[in-house]
């Protein structure tokens, strides 16, 4: 039976605040854990769920990224989604941090970033056998945007978004920020 996306997104949640208030490898420090009654998130919109071809790049650059540590990582810029959001043209950087990997990592700013959102940015996480079609399209559903784990915890070092990669408009759509 084929899920369709929406529910797929709902149980992907659930699963998610499974974890986060039952694992103990959770990014949440275990005094947070007992009370955690679930992330906070928008509810799935249709209009933030894009079907895109990657416009890959021929020759990939290495950029380096900086941490919420202040250190820094590096990344292949792989290629770039463009598409319209509200009206608004807007193009994307997908990297991989290791040329043999199938999977994009696409990480984010937008207009909700610091305020409804987690104010470093978010990602979203694409594998091919889940976001790419068998035309070769990706989806690019931000309704599946999460926050990394520093923003539940400072032990944890995380990729910032590429300026490149900070938008003007809003997405509401995926994880809100944490309280």
């Amino acid at each position: 039976m084929m899920v369709d996306w929406k529910t797929a997104i709902q149980e992907e949640r659930e699963a998610k605040d499974d974890y986060f208030g039952t694992n103990p490898r959770s990014p949440l420090p275990p005094e947070d854990r007992e009370s955690f009654d679930g992330l906070e998130y928008y509810p799935p919109k249709e209009k933030y769920r894009f079907e895109l071809p990657l416009h890959e790049y021929e020759s990939k650059t290495t950029v380096t990224v900086g941490t919420s540590a202040d250190g820094e990582q590096g990344y292949l810029q792989w290629g770039e989604f463009r598409f319209e959001i509200d009206g608004e043209t807007v193009t994307l950087q997908a990297y991989k941090s290791d040329p043999q990997d199938d999977r994009l990592w696409v990480p984010f700013r937008d207009a909700t970033s610091g305020e409804e959102t987690y104010g470093a940015g978010r990602y979203l996480d694409l594998e091919p056998d889940t976001h790419q079609t068998a035309d070769g399209t990706w989806i690019l559903d931000f309704n599946q945007a999460y926050n990394p784990t520093c923003a539940y915890s400072d032990d944890y070092e995380c990729p910032l978004p590429p300026t490149e990669n900070w938008l003007d408009v809003a997405i509401k759509a995926g994880e809100q920020a944490y309280k």
